[in-house]
């Protein structure tokens, strides 16, 4: 089989995103088939020439610079997928390289599968052109983008129901990305102490993402204030970077746990699994996410998580069983985390039981579900649907005239442009 894989993100970035193309590539190429990346540029990266990657000119996106926009504009696109001869299209974006996808799947006929990663109308801050009125903008999209494909992926039911309730019509099929739970083996349980000089008798708690608006991280600092001043022996590691990581700092300040707190800045993979791993909780606050890939890494080596009932995360965890689910409320997120903190049975019990619940997921079996959701679409004989976008005709455009007719403009040009 082989896989034309079109993406408005890929390494060197890191994100869910691509760690989700980076896992089932990995399982399909180890069965035999091929794969297939079209995806952005990093020039300020440099990323080295990878075979089966097609890279595009991409600028660095305005209010994300380490983040680059990919121009989707190819004169050899045509002659390189006949050559490559694809089954099948998986876009992971209903933007730019993403819709790039879409168009090459109905010209040549292929079947057209989309992954819906992301909740798009909770990152509207970062296309503030259109305005207050953007997250219908960005669902009217969303669905759109949907009803143009075969199937659409969604990582957890509760993406189905959102699917659903914004009128898309194309079928679902739940598939979450899966954890490579070999990653997890051999790691160093106290590689955290010994790098960073925490204290051994520290319990560390740990956050693994971007540090942005999205993930939460403000509310995060505010529930570990509350459980710093009932149990002093505590330290929390934030592991990524973002655009909120000064804000964060002053805040952190503010606070007065300047001296509790640290900032590990981006990781590579073989140092992140040994976080997970000489980690005490994992604590995840975000309300946006669609799985929350993290909290399956965490569970990985056995760390009970606290997180907030929303969305992926409340599948990612089993209640009382592997993790506390919480309610959106700093409080309560602070008392979860005080009572994994103080009772050692209950932790010891949650965490055997994270290490036996994560082999749900694991990337194999995930891996060949998608495979079965690819054969079944080439077998059909089926190819993307020849649908467009019909903005105009949504209630979005019908309340937002103004607003509509500025975006509609600029989404005229990228289409001008493919």
């Amino acid at each position: 089989m082989k896989i034309g894989v079109f993406t408005d993100s890929f390494r060197p970035y890191t994100s869910g995103v691509v760690r989700s193309i980076e896992l089932f590539s990995r399982e399909f190429t180890s069965r035999g088939h091929e794969v297939y990346i079209f995806g952005p540029d990093y020039p300020l990266l440099q990323p080295p020439k990878e075979k089966g990657v097609f890279r595009f000119i991409s600028v660095p996106a305005p209010t994300m610079p380490e983040f680059s926009l990919p121009i989707p504009i190819s004169v050899q696109l045509g002659s390189t997928i006949k050559k490559l001869k694809l089954d099948i299209i998986h876009s992971h974006s209903p933007f730019l390289l993403g819709s790039m996808g879409a168009r090459a799947a109905r010209r040549f006929r292929l079947p057209l599968v989309f992954t819906f990663h992301t909740l798009y109308d909770q990152y509207v801050h970062y296309f503030p052109f259109v305005g207050n009125a953007s997250k219908h903008l960005v669902q009217n999209i969303s669905r759109d983008f949907c009803n143009r494909c075969n199937t659409v992926i969604a990582p957890s039911q509760l993406v189905v129901n959102y699917l659903d309730r914004i009128g898309v019509k194309s079928p679902v099929v739940i598939i979450p990305t899966g954890i490579d739970l070999d990653e997890f083996k051999n790691v160093n349980s106290d590689w955290l102490h010994e790098n960073y000089n925490i204290p051994e008798d520290k319990k560390v708690l740990l956050f693994v993402g971007r540090l942005c608006k999205e993930k939460n991280i403000a509310f995060l600092l505010k529930a570990f204030q509350i459980v710093e001043k009932n149990f002093p022996q505590v330290f929390l590691v934030l592991v990524g970077k973002g655009p909120q990581e000064f804000y964060l700092r002053r805040l952190i300040d503010k606070m007065g746990l300047k001296d509790k707190i640290l900032f590990t800045g981006v990781l590579p993979r073989n140092k992140i699994v040994h976080c997970y791993a000489s980690a005490d909780l994992f604590v995840f606050p975000s309300v946006t996410e669609t799985q929350g890939l993290v909290i399956g890494e965490a569970k990985a080596v056995g760390l009970p998580v606290v997180t907030i009932r929303a969305y992926g995360p409340a599948e990612m965890v089993v209640n009382g069983e592997d993790g506390l689910l919480t309610d959106p409320s700093v409080n309560s997120f602070a008392e979860s985390t005080l009572q994994l903190l103080h009772d050692r049975e209950l932790y010891k019990s949650m965490s055997s039981k994270a290490l036996e619940n994560v082999r749900n997921v694991s990337s194999v079996n995930c891996a060949d579900r998608m495979l079965n959701v690819y054969q079944e679409l080439i077998d059909s004989g089926l190819s993307a649907p020849r649908r467009r976008f019909n903005f105009k005709n949504s209630f979005f455009f019908d309340q937002n005239e103004k607003t509509s007719n500025i975006f509609y403009r600029h989404f005229d040009r990228y289409r001008m442009l493919h």
